[in-house]
């Protein structure tokens, strides 16, 4: 469990880093938007670039903020049970984020369809006749970038959310184990 603990809070120092960088991105894309605007040479590309990279930095924060626990919540309810109480809302609350995380990975792979694509030696052309889906032929309006690139960002975080869901939920189940009951978070 250590060693995947570790692995879980490099990953979330990772994903903080890229997302603090994506934030840095999105404020210059936004502001060269504005200045290229009052210029009269409006730069159409820059749009879709700052939603692209507003989303990934969404994703991933989201995915650190849920390793934290730092997700906003009501805890009117929670704040009236019992510290055992809350350590089993909270095992619940973790189960649901692992539950959560691995459909989010299940509907990944069955959209992109990564053994098919194998199995059609990444020919996207066949991959579209065999199976119809498109996903790895759509381009982005102004970039010209395959929008699949965008796209993975959805089973980016499903993975890495999966790992940090299993390691709160084993750490809240360790604290049930011992009955460490001090500082409960819901």
């Amino acid at each position: 469990m250590a060693v995947m603990r570790k692995l879980s809070d490099w990953l979330a120092a990772a994903e903080m880093w890229m997302a603090a960088l994506l934030a840095a991105l999105l404020t210059l894309l936004i502001l060269l938007n504005v200045v290229s605007r009052a210029l009269g040479m409006a730069i159409y590309w820059v749009d879709e670039l700052a939603i692209y990279a507003m989303v990934w930095m969404t994703f991933l924060a989201t995915s650190v903020v849920i390793k934290r626990r730092q997700t906003l919540s009501v805890t009117l309810i929670v704040d009236l049970l019992p510290a055992p109480g809350r350590v089993w809302l909270g095992l619940f609350s973790d189960l649901m984020v692992l539950l959560f995380a691995g459909l989010l990975l299940l509907f990944c792979v069955r959209w992109f369809d990564p053994f098919t694509l194998l199995q059609q030696g990444f020919d996207t052309e066949a991959f579209q006749m065999q199976t119809f889906n498109f996903i790895y032929a759509e381009t982005t309006n102004t970039l010209g970038l395959k929008k699949f690139w965008i796209w993975l960002a959805l089973p980016f975080i499903a993975v890495t959310l999966l790992l940090h869901a299993w390691v709160n939920l084993l750490e809240r189940c360790v604290q049930l184990l011992k009955r460490d009951y001090a500082d409960v978070q819901g």
